[in-house]
């Protein structure tokens, strides 16, 4: 595979027998076809090998939710916790190999106590398990370009007779860091297990997982459905005795081809009851527009919470019944679930003196907003209905900033019986704002109707408007 650099069309990759023939990648073209006369050559699609390297990365979760991406052609998968529902951390390693040469792909692994030792012994050794405290020795015999630490770095280090790891690490980690920086010693004693860091997985790490997996794989549909309410009860369980009550919820059916689905569920408020979250899930089910259909089988089924909040206990009032405050959530959840995160929302808050920017509207299952609603008391008062934009009307008032005395509005005149005001909004400069300012006042007229009007423009070259901009309950 090739693709232009620096003016040339290089080699990219080389498969086994490129290789073999003595290819290698950053070769140009043309010195690879003097050694291969009959070279095959395709261009390099670095986004096409992208995109399928996130699709093996995404279906690798049915193995562990922490799965990262390292470089252009390989995974990182942290087993931390997962390899007992295998058997094992060498059954797990049989079995995820197994499953992606299942699929066609060549691969090289191992298996070490920190993710830059794995890395390295991947790709440059045929060594495949490092048992806990043994990083050290397995890399000490690998060659300093098992840094990856660029070509200059490398040839300097071999200039200076360090020609394995085991060189490196038997200098002073002072010396190393003087000449050639931190980056390279803080490398080394990852490599060396001294040092370890979490991944960043491609998906965020759930805070709480249940999942089952199956010897053989699940085509009824009933069954399917049976295994998801168990793990939900194992999961409010879970929930339960932690006290906590989740938002976002997400089940992964992995099926035996190696697709998976995904299917989300949210709630307005905490949830833990199991029959609740049960409804939830067979009304998202049945609303899919793209139905779960067991195909091959499903081979694994996962639950996890993408976002929860402390949940306490329900309060019991003196007859001893629960008080149920839910129905209102419940039935949110449901339109939800049947219309849409989109299309049900509810009133935010935002921080903007600005009465057409201080409240916005948002999918009810999206959290609260830190900015509150102003209830301080020297607040003026807001009306309730804001029209936007504004209705312009024909008002009779004192120059140059009097009150309004009368105005017209949908064809209807009102006499002003009471007047408050001004308040003076002056547009928001630092979102773009350049209208003039505006003038408000509360006015209230004969028939008792309370209006919030105001006045664009001063009395100058042009003659100010006025506007409708709310109606007071």
């Amino acid at each position: 595979m090739v693709e232009k650099q620096r003016g040339a069309l290089r080699l990219l990759a080389c498969d086994a027998l490129a290789r073999a023939a003595g290819l290698r990648p950053s070769l140009t073209l043309a010195e690879a076809r003097a050694i291969v006369p009959s070279l095959h050559v395709g261009h390099m699609d670095l986004a096409a090998d992208h995109a399928a390297l996130v699709k093996i990365a995404m279906a690798c979760d049915r193995f562990t939710p922490m799965v990262a991406l390292d470089g252009m052609d390989g995974l990182l998968l942290d087993i931390t916790g997962c390899t007992h529902l295998y058997g094992g951390e060498a059954a797990m390693l049989g079995h995820i190999t197994g499953w992606l040469s299942a699929r066609h792909l060549t691969l090289k692994y191992a298996c070490a106590g920190t993710p830059d030792c794995a890395h390295v012994l991947a790709r440059f050794s045929t060594i495949t398990d490092v048992g806990p405290g043994d990083e050290a020795s397995a890399v000490t015999q690998l060659p300093v370009k098992a840094l990856e630490a660029g070509a200059e770095t490398t040839q300097a280090l071999i200039r200076a007779g360090l020609k394995s790891l085991g060189d490196l690490a038997s200098r002073p980690s002072q010396v190393l860091t003087a000449r050639f920086g931190a980056t390279l010693s803080t490398k080394l004693r990852r490599i060396m297990g001294q040092e370890d860091i979490r991944l960043t997985p491609i998906r965020p790490e759930p805070e709480l997982v249940v999942e089952q997996l199956f010897a053989e794989p699940l085509r009824n549909m009933d069954m399917v459905k049976a295994a998801l309410d168990r793990l939900i009860e194992a999961l409010c369980q879970k929930l339960q005795s932690l006290d906590q009550g989740g938002r976002a919820f997400e089940a992964s059916f992995f099926r035996a081809d190696g697709a998976t689905r995904r299917v989300n569920v949210e709630s307005a408020q905490a949830l833990r009851e199991a029959k609740s979250l049960c409804l939830l899930f067979a009304l998202r089910l049945e609303t899919l527009a793209d139905p779960l259909e067991a195909g091959f089988g499903f081979d694994a089924i996962r639950l996890c919470i993408l976002r929860s909040e402390t949940l306490s206990q329900n309060q019991r009032q003196l007859d001893g019944k629960v008080e149920d405050e839910r129905s209102e959530a419940e039935l949110v959840d449901r339109l939800v679930i049947r219309f849409g995160r989109e299309k049900v929302l509810h009133f935010s808050a935002q921080d903007s003196h600005d009465p057409l920017r201080c409240a916005t509207s948002v999918p009810v299952s999206t959290p609260a907003a830190t900015i509150g609603w102003r209830q301080d008391s020297e607040a003026l008062p807001r009306p309730l209905q804001i029209f936007a934009p504004p209705q312009p009307i024909e008002v009779m008032a004192e120059v140059p900033d009097g009150p309004p005395m009368r105005f017209r509005w949908r064809k209807m005149l009102h006499q002003v019986r009471a007047a408050e005001g001004p308040e003076r909004i002056e547009a928001e400069w630092w979102r773009g704002g350049d209208r003039s300012p505006r003038d408000y006042y509360r006015v209230e007229d004969e028939s008792g109707g309370r209006f919030w009007v105001f006045r664009e423009g001063l009395f100058n070259a042009h003659m100010p408007r006025w506007f409708m901009q709310g109606m007071f309950a």
